[in-house]
């Protein structure tokens, strides 16, 4: 896999015949290594490393309801008071992030209520804040450490 734009992180692998495998350490178990799994395994660490968020407060791909739709979010990391602190959404390195991507996320977001957004292809990262009452993103050079 390709060297993405994060720190370097330490991860476990498993190679089959057919397949490669990444050990997700929210999900506590090797899922397919594809292009976004990689992404998607570096911002979990991102996250829980070098932002110091808690594994306890980090979901990943779990399924939600969006107009009656079933849709899948990459990342959400909770509050501890069980709110939403930040959603992200993870694409393959070689998917540009487009105006479509941020219009996906902000649809997802009207029913998670998320205070932060982050859009990644693991090469560029965006961060907004959101403001609620405008239903208005604004963007950010980082996003917050646990702590902040």
């Amino acid at each position: 896999m390709q060297k993405l734009n994060f720190p370097h992180y330490r991860f476990r692998f498993k190679n089959t015949e057919n397949s490669s495998s990444i050990f997700d350490i929210v999900r506590k178990k090797f899922v397919i290594l594809q292009p976004e799994e990689w992404v998607r395994q570096h911002v979990v660490r991102f996250l829980n490393e070098t932002k110091g968020y808690p594994l306890s407060l980090i979901n990943v791909e779990k399924q939600l309801w969006i107009n009656g739709l079933r849709k899948r979010y990459d990342i959400i990391v909770f509050n501890s008071d069980g709110s939403v602190r930040i959603l992200v959404e993870c694409k393959a390195p070689d998917i540009t992030i487009h105006q479509h991507v941020f219009d996906q996320i902000a649809i997802y977001n009207r029913d998670v209520k998320s205070s932060f957004l982050m859009v990644t292809n693991g090469m560029s990262h965006y961060y907004c804040h959101m403001d609620a009452k405008a239903e208005k993103y604004h963007f950010l050079k980082e996003i917050p450490d646990f702590n902040r």
